[in-house]
């Protein structure tokens, strides 16, 4: 089997989605361009040496096998129902399918208009762009389940937000763009014409292992819980706020989308919130684990009619797979926590531990992740060797906490050198932060790339000391440090 495009969504018909025409941009001009994924997908050429590749990926010309579709669906926003939102400003070129049959979405994103625009231009502003594509990189080198980038592509047009900004594209690839919202459009806009049709393709491409004799409708249900599970106890334990999660930013498929006025923690802060248009913190960092069981529940009540033809039984189902959530969402979350602590596991004494870890990261103001790294040099005796010293000062409070974190890990009846080794690819040394991804948006309006072509290569290591990381592995200066996030629409 050769790699190459299909277009298995697009055969369900106009219901689904819409033809899209190609809008070109006047002079496409590439910033950044994903070898390593490239590689992996198989893909045949590269703008950097092919005009036309770089043509297409702009939205200038078609890809060979390509055919352009805008897709439709819904969503809740903030708790409030919009019956239909749909690909305002991104183009799915189609499903791309390696030569073992692996699929993936192949969508350009900020090129131009589409029928579920609503008046809107399409298009993206470079500072969108270059942060989704650092950022999502960033995210898969870290082990976080995510939509990759391929390519971010200057357009040479300016495109108007609060000011003119330079426009871009992204080449965004994902498992695919199937969202709770989607399931929403079908259910609720359009009173469940095809959505049956709809979760049959959904478990088909995401739950392979269904058999036919199984619900359809249960068996998504059930596998989103445990996608939705996994991601949200790693977005806690990394400190990232995603910023909006609406029912139309959870996909199906359990990859983190939409890096619009996402953020990592600097300081630990336990009620964390970023974004702007969050006014009241409903998608902070302690709400998102709750904010995700509450985008499930809406997932269960599209799906009822499915279940059961009785509204009862089709009740009591759903209910059941709803209420793994909490379980499962624990079970992960305690056990990257123990990862991180060098602990064999979370047991129900230790909570005490780690609610005095958590204070005295709040009450010091001390970097998150830089003290979970400090915990991992202190468990390996690296610190000295390390360049953390520089980074990182640890008060007396926390190295007073370290004894008794200590005497905890002596109870451990797993190796400890297996615990140490797994405590350093749990607490990362470089995460994407706030100032560098603005430092890196300055630059590319700037047409500037030197230092983002950097700083993206050192990301995809980001558990490792490297000899610059004074630069970036540091915690921003207060005049650095970035407290609010913009949507990039």
């Amino acid at each position: 089997m050769t790699a190459g495009f299909d277009h298995s969504y697009a055969r369900l018909g106009r219901t689904f989605s819409s033809v899209q025409q190609l809008d070109p941009v006047s002079a496409p001009k590439l910033l950044l361009w994903n070898s390593r994924l490239a590689a992996a997908l198989e893909w045949p050429s590269d703008p950097l040496s092919d005009p036309a590749q770089l043509s297409a990926l702009a939205g200038n010309e078609m890809l060979q096998g390509t055919q352009p579709i805008a897709t439709a669906y819904a969503g809740h926003q903030f708790g409030q129902y919009n019956p239909q939102l749909g690909d305002g400003r991104a183009t799915l070129l189609g499903e791309w399918v390696t030569s073992a049959g692996d699929r993936f979405d192949i969508q350009l994103k900020g090129a131009g208009p589409t029928p579920y625009s609503r008046g809107g231009d399409g298009r993206s502003p470079v500072g969108p762009v270059i942060r989704e594509y650092l950022l999502s990189e960033a995210m898969n080198a870290l082990g976080v389940p995510t939509t990759r980038a391929l390519a971010a592509i200057s357009s040479g047009d300016p495109v108007y937000r609060n000011r003119l900004e330079p426009g871009a594209v992204l080449t965004r690839v994902a498992s695919s763009h199937l969202r709770v919202g989607t399931v929403q459009y079908f259910a609720m806009t359009r009173d469940g014409e095809g959505l049956a049709e709809l979760v049959d393709y959904v478990v088909q491409r995401h739950f392979p292992n269904y058999s036919g004799e199984q619900n359809a409708a249960l068996v998504l249900l059930d596998g989103v819980c445990a996608h939705f599970a996994n991601l949200v106890a790693h977005w806690q334990v990394l400190g990232f706020v995603h910023g909006v999660l609406n029912t139309d930013n959870a996909l199906l498929c359990g990859e983190t989308i939409d890096y619009g006025p996402c953020a990592f923690m600097d300081h630990f802060d336990p009620t964390a919130s970023f974004s702007s248009i969050d006014r009241q913190g409903r998608y902070a960092w302690p709400n998102q684990p709750g904010i995700m069981h509450w985008n499930l529940a809406v997932l269960a009540e599209c799906l009822l009619p499915l279940i059961d033809t009785d509204p009862t039984v089709a009740q009591q189902q759903a209910q059941a797979v709803v209420d793994r959530y909490p379980q499962r969402f624990h079970h992960l979350h305690q056990a990257r926590l123990a990862t991180k602590l060098g602990l064999d596991s979370m047991k129900e004494t230790d909570g005490p531990l780690l609610q005095a870890f958590h204070d005295i990261l709040a009450a010091e103001r001390l970097d998150f992740t830089l003290a979970f790294r400090w915990l991992t040099e202190c468990a390996n005796d690296t610190l000295a060797h390390s360049p953390l010293p520089e980074l990182f000062a640890a008060p007396v409070a926390l190295t007073e906490w370290a004894q008794q974190w200590a005497a905890r890990r002596k109870d451990n009846a797993g190796d400890t050198e297996m615990l140490n080794t797994n405590m350093q690819s749990a607490n990362p040394v470089v995460i994407p932060r706030n100032h560098l991804v603005q430092r890196a948006i300055e630059l590319a309006e700037k047409d500037e790339t030197d230092w983002i072509h950097a700083w993206a290569a050192r990301a995809q290591t980001p558990f490792t000391w490297d000899s610059d990381d004074l630069e970036w592995a540091r915690p921003p200066s207060e005049e650095e440090r970035v407290t609010q996030t913009f949507c990039g629409t």
